[in-house]
């Protein structure tokens, strides 16, 4: 939304019993050092033993109630730009399931240790009509969001959204999160596929994303300007992958 955060609070639940000690530390210091990258202050935080190990931070920020960048505000015309590549969701239940390669596994965690802080101060320098960023609700449940809040329709270049490597294979050999089904009937019939859609893209397109990108609505006429200055700053998978319109819903080609 443009905000810039400034403080962080740890907050740990971990698992003392199955987890080596030595983990925790790793945690915390993982932590810490996107907090230096983010240039966030930590405060202080919480820890709490528990059957299931889970690390997080609550964050305060500040930003202009007047530049607020809303998910409401899209407007027909804007070009769609997407910050990261899909499939982190997937890749996860692959690792879950002791099929990943290290390879895979190292590009996962590179992708979801990418902050978003780079995209968001070039989307709040350029000037952009509406942001959402997409993790949970999938690629098509955040920007269902975005259409239906801002009274347009979109249409989605299924085939120009980035992915990460081997995501289409582990999606077709089933390895879905169980909310990737969920984000399906969240949308229901606001998505229109082509008849013999590729149905493993298809899943993908509602994979839940940990840590995914932003998705960024821009005028036509400063796309260009947003695409320069977000490879510039190193966002290296920023692209083009749709466009907004007038009517209703989501139109997948």
């Amino acid at each position: 939304m443009g905000g810039r955060p400034i403080t962080a609070i740890n907050l740990v639940m971990f698992d003392t019993c199955k987890v080596p000690f030595d983990y925790l530390r790793r945690i915390i210091e993982g932590g810490a050092e996107k907090l230096r990258e983010a240039e966030v202050n930590l405060v202080g935080g919480h820890t709490v033993e528990d059957l299931e190990t889970k690390y997080g931070l609550a964050v305060t920020g500040v930003v202009h109630p007047e530049k607020i960048v809303r998910n409401s505000t899209a407007r027909p015309g804007d070009a769609l730009i997407y910050t990261k590549p899909l499939g982190i969701g997937v890749l996860t239940t692959a690792i879950k399931a002791d099929v990943a390669t290290p390879e895979e596994v190292e590009e996962a965690s590179r992708v979801m240790a990418a902050l978003n802080r780079a995209a968001s101060e070039v989307m709040v320098e350029v000037g952009v009509s509406a942001c959402t960023d997409i993790t949970g609700f999938g690629f098509l449940g955040h920007l269902y969001e975005m259409v239906r809040f801002s009274g347009v329709s979109a249409t989605v270049y299924a085939e120009k959204i980035p992915l990460l490597k081997s995501a289409k294979e582990y999606a077709s050999m089933g390895l879905l999160p169980a909310a990737t089904y969920e984000n399906v009937e969240y949308v229901g019939s606001a998505v229109f596929f082509p008849e013999n859609f590729d149905e493993d893209l298809k899943l993908l397109l509602f994979d839940p994303q940990t840590s995914g990108g932003l998705l960024i609505a821009v005028p036509e006429e400063k796309k260009e300007e947003l695409l320069t200055l977000l490879k510039e700053k190193g966002v290296e998978w920023a692209t083009e992958v749709g466009k907004i319109e007038e009517g209703e819903g989501i139109k997948v080609v």
